[in-house]
């Protein structure tokens, strides 16, 4: 399989940008690697994506050498298994409640030592010839290493926990939904309140007390310079489809300026 490059990049200290992908299509995932972008998220929860389109996209991204990171719909076993199964390179988890949901996620998603994963030829073995996949101690080792496990901190039930969260052995990382964030916080989009500002501060620093990476969404490349400015290690700025349109309108009005 693929090596996962913002995986890589992060590790080496630089900060990635990537975007929500939206629209279906592989032509577009081809277009947002030949533009730069290290990643994108397929949005499970919010769109219709379906478990054949998403092979597609990842096979697209892997020829374009960007990660394809997932946020799943729900947390089930299906939900988590089958998309590592075919290769996508980190799991985005919605809606966290408890310390115990991500341990739930961490046992799915994780090979052993760290989690039960089960094992199969899928498409993440080379269907049976990836190099290692005949020591399987190798292999499990280099997969919990490459598959990433993100709990997304949109929750103030998470929030309360973060730090315990973020101790676990098989989070990788923290996803912060700033607007449902604030939402729960009794702040909508109230990004400058200091109830936002602090629990940022306290998501970030939970995350660096225990090597975890930090991602977020940005809205607008205003937001998310200020987000890489902050210091986050993964920005996800917009999305593929709002980008799109906001690039036609801007030429429309350039076209048609008296």
């Amino acid at each position: 399989m693929k090596e996962n490059m913002i995986l890589k990049k992060m590790k080496d200290g630089q900060q990635v940008v990537g975007t929500f992908f939206e629209t279906i299509g592989t032509s577009i995932v081809e277009c947002l690697g030949i533009a730069g972008l290290d990643f994108f998220i397929v949005d499970f929860e919010h769109s219709t994506f379906t478990a054949e389109s998403l092979l597609e996209i990842v096979h697209t991204a892997e020829l374009r050498d960007m990660s394809t990171l997932m946020r799943i719909k729900e947390i089930s076993r299906s939900n988590v298994l089958r998309p590592l199964d075919v290769g996508v390179q980190g799991l985005i988890i919605p809606n966290v409640q408890s310390v115990e949901e991500v341990k739930q996620v961490i046992k799915w998603g994780k090979y052993t030592p760290i989690g039960e994963r089960g094992f199969f030829y899928s498409r993440v073995t080379d269907f049976g010839f990836s190099d290692n996949v005949n020591d399987l101690d190798q292999f499990f080792e280099s997969r919990n290493r490459e598959s990433l496990i993100i709990p997304q901190c949109e929750t103030v039930e998470c929030l309360n926990v973060i730090e315990k969260i973020c101790a676990l052995e098989g989070v990788d990382g923290i996803f912060v939904g700033p607007y449902d964030l604030t939402i729960a916080l009794g702040i909508p989009a109230q990004f400058d309140h200091p109830t936002y500002t602090e629990a940022l501060a306290r998501i970030y620093k939970a995350c660096r007390d225990n090597n975890k990476f930090t991602l977020i969404f940005g809205a607008d490349t205003e937001q998310a310079r200020r987000y890489r400015e902050y210091g986050f290690d993964a920005i996800t700025c917009s999305m593929d489809a709002t980008l799109m349109i906001q690039a036609f309108k801007a030429m429309l009005e350039t076209v048609k300026a008296d």
